[in-house]
């Protein structure tokens, strides 16, 4: 064979830059693989995953199956695990303490500093645990295909792509499952008084919940951008093919209120109320994959923005 001429070489790498499709570290997110967490965790089969329900320890360990496939470190106080006791206090029921389980991996990148990625698991059950706004509805399941499987899909597909992009990112990342968010944000609440790394190492939080009903007209909510000075340098450059929506407060009905109230800045992504909120009505059926996806690209942009800032401020908006 004879040598091939540097001309030739330049044609080559011309045709490859032209015609094969460029693969960047750009957020490859799988629809499909959004769609396998949807209808596993909201299927009747899990029961709606109340706190301290048979189906809500299952969904625990299948957030933790995955923790262990993508090669995530357990970050927990005994394994993946941080054990704890809720209470049911919107109703009377026989069963009022519940033990339930925050699931913590992380991503040790040797950084100083942490980046707090979150999502709650549990749901309502069958509505008697309290919180359905179904009263008809109370005894059938809830299954909370959007509240909340939609942002554990969100935290399992994130804890992929940053386990598996070949990049050594300048911070940590901390993945946490939280329990028994619908007794009261009790998992979270747990976890900032008991944290598995130091709080003040927390570079900011960003929750997920109820992110899988997109409304065009409305756009995703995210909430907590007046909680550091640096959020709008970060979101300077976003841009998304969703609308989007900044609003300052920090305070809010999830998980991210419990590291606001420890001065961390946070983000809350939430794609609003529907007709099926709390209701047995929320399936999987009626998520929004492709929307969810832009969410989930438009949450990576703002996570590595915020890689190359340095160790965030935290203010209060209220």
């Amino acid at each position: 064979m004879k040598n091939k001429s540097p001309f030739s070489f330049y044609l080559i790498a011309l045709y490859f830059l032209l015609f094969i499709p460029f693969q960047s570290a750009f957020a490859q997110i799988n629809q499909e693989n959004l769609k396998k967490h949807i209808y596993y965790l909201a299927d009747d089969k899990m029961k709606g995953r109340g706190t301290g329900s048979k189906q809500a320890k299952k969904a625990a360990k299948y957030v933790e199956r995955h923790f262990k496939k993508y090669g995530l470190v357990p970050k927990g106080e005994k394994g993946y695990r941080q054990s704890f006791e809720a209470r049911v206090r919107r109703v009377v029921v026989k069963d009022s303490i519940r033990q339930a389980d925050n699931v913590i991996g992380y991503i040790d990148n040797d950084a100083p500093y942490t980046i707090v990625i979150g999502a709650h698991y549990d749901h309502l059950g069958d509505g008697r645990q309290g919180g359905s706004r179904d009263s008809l509805g109370v005894g059938e399941i809830h299954n909370g295909a959007d509240d909340n499987a939609s942002g554990v899909a969100g935290l399992l597909e994130l804890a992929r792509h940053y386990s598996d992009n070949d990049t050594k990112e300048a911070f940590n990342l901390l993945f946490i499952a939280f329990g028994a968010e619908e007794l009261g944000l009790v998992g979270s609440r747990y976890f900032t008084e008991h944290p598995t790394i130091p709080l003040e190492d927390i570079h900011w939080m960003l929750n997920m919940d109820m992110i899988g009903r997109y409304n065009p007209d409305n756009g995703v909510a995210v909430i907590g951008y007046g909680t550091s000075s640096e959020f709008p340098a970060i979101f300077k450059t976003i841009t998304s093919d969703i609308k989007f929506n900044l609003s300052r407060d920090g305070n809010g009905g999830s998980d991210q209120t419990s590291f606001y109230r420890k001065d961390i800045p946070v983000l809350f992504f939430h794609t609003g109320g529907h007709e099926d909120y709390h209701k047995p009505g929320d399936d999987p059926e009626k998520i929004d994959y492709h929307a969810l996806e832009s969410i989930l690209k438009l949450e990576i942009d703002v996570i590595d923005n915020s890689m190359k800032q340095d160790k965030m401020d935290f203010q209060w908006t209220n």
